[in-house]
């Protein structure tokens, strides 16, 4: 199916019954959802490193840019393959910090015929607590909906409904890059990203009384997947094998003792963690144990639905 068909729809035309797409393009990974009436079809997700660099040049690197691109006409074929008529896309913090966040935009478009947004962090936060949400009983509520991605974290409070939500400039990549130099790290690389993270940490209590009263911590992601899936010892490509596992404080702890201590090629063989993601889970699980701590987050339910469920679900 040509994107020109008139049978193409992206986001503003009226929802469709059948087949549906949300594509993700993340600071870390890039990740397409094909949905319909009896759930998934194609649920992909590929590490291209889209924000590498962001944080340092504020600029897009030509290579993560190729590889972005790559992967999304991959994301096309499918898109083709199966027929789908309506289809969402997103990019979120490494697009929204870039000065050259047009050559994404245009290239991507060119790639996929549908132009992405610039998700705003709180509209990010929103889908990703519809997303992780959908489907659990208001009577767990009230939920918070943290999201650790590759350069901002999202923490989104609400029961049925979003209430409140604070994006902040903490996450996988960002950290990484900005305090984690030596392999393994050094004591004091750990300390600053802890540190930096509580910092931040204070902040989300302050602008966020109301996670006081949070019955249900929900952790989604690739950070708390990870970690998740480290724990249980699962496979890489299980999918479903971490979805609504109650990561425990003591756990998330145990995790980032073992990835933090071995240098890089150890960590890539750690069950349940991608090779690609070992560069960068560093600074993630330590975000993740930070909010743990600062917040008394324990237990975290882990949630395989997200943003790019929230995404798909728009479109209906």
């Amino acid at each position: 199916m040509s994107p020109t068909s008139p049978a193409f729809r992206t986001r503003g035309y009226p929802p469709v019954a059948d087949l549906v797409a949300a594509v993700d393009c993340g600071t870390n990974t890039i990740r397409l959802l094909i949905s319909g009436p009896d759930g998934d079809v194609v649920r992909r997700q590929t590490i291209t490193r889209l924000g590498a660099g962001v944080d340092r040049t504020g600029r897009l690197d030509p290579a993560a840019l190729d590889r972005t691109i790559a992967e999304l006409a991959e994301h096309r074929r499918l898109l083709d393959e199966h027929g789908v008529e309506a289809v969402r896309v997103a990019a979120t913090s490494a697009a929204r910090s870039a000065t050259n966040r047009d050559e994404l935009l245009d290239r991507a478009e060119a790639t996929l015929g549908v132009r992405p947004e610039i998700l705003p962090g709180d509209e990010e936060g929103r889908l990703s607590f519809a997303g992780a949400t959908a489907g659990l009983d208001p009577s767990r509520g009230p939920f918070c909906v943290v999201d650790i991605g590759g350069g901002s974290t999202e923490f989104a409070y609400g029961t049925t409904e979003l209430e409140r939500v604070l994006s902040v400039e903490m996450g996988s990549v960002r950290f990484t890059e900005r305090f984690v130099e030596s392999d393994p790290p050094e004591p004091e690389e750990l300390v600053a990203c802890l540190s930096v993270a509580e910092a931040h940490l204070a902040d989300v209590q302050r602008e966020l009384p109301e996670l006081a009263d949070v019955r249900t911590w929900i952790g989604v992601a690739g950070t708390v997947t990870t970690v998740a899936a480290v724990e249980l010892g699962c496979g890489v490509d299980e999918p479903g094998a971490t979805h609504h596992f109650e990561l425990t404080h003591d756990a998330a702890e145990d995790v980032f003792r073992t990835l933090v201590t071995e240098p890089l090629e150890d960590r890539r063989f750690n069950p349940g963690l991608h090779p690609d993601r070992a560069e960068v889970i560093v600074g993630g699980s330590a975000i993740l144990v930070a909010i743990m701590r600062s917040l008394h987050v324990d237990p975290l339910l882990v949630s395989e639905r997200d943003l790019l469920d929230g995404l798909a679900a728009s479109l209906r």
